[in-house]
């Protein structure tokens, strides 16, 4: 992901989650060839289970739900989402009184570097 480094350090388990919930949100999936290549060499492989939830930590879940509530404030250009609407999102966090923005800024721009890179490679 281009802008993980930019803009947040992972700092353990919390990064991935918040990486995930983003592509889980933007729809985006994992490219899991294995059963194609199972059948190269004659082999089955065994049914996946369809997977409708995501899991989310305690420690990600202020991310992941500030992210939902400003999932409509998008900038875009004429070809792709450019990310957030930041006036929005700082007026979002005066509602909601956050406590530590630096750090709830830096987990939600995961969110949205992830979302913006889905998404765009979607569109392609």
């Amino acid at each position: 992901m281009p802008y993980r480094g930019l803009f947040h350090l992972p700092r353990g388990g919390k990064a991935g989650k918040l990486i995930g919930a983003a592509k889980y949100w933007a729809g985006g999936v994992e490219i899991d060839e294995t059963e194609e290549d199972a059948k190269l060499f004659g082999l089955e492989m065994p049914k996946r289970k369809q997977v409708t939830d995501y899991e989310v930590i305690p420690e990600a879940w202020p991310a992941v739900v500030m992210f939902i509530r400003v999932q409509t404030q998008w900038r875009i250009s004429s070809s792709a989402i450019v990310g957030l609407d930041y006036s929005a999102v700082r007026w979002m966090f005066e509602i909601y009184n956050v406590e530590d923005p630096r750090t709830l800024l830096e987990d939600l721009q995961m969110i949205e570097a992830t979302v913006v890179e889905t998404l765009n490679q979607r569109e392609k």
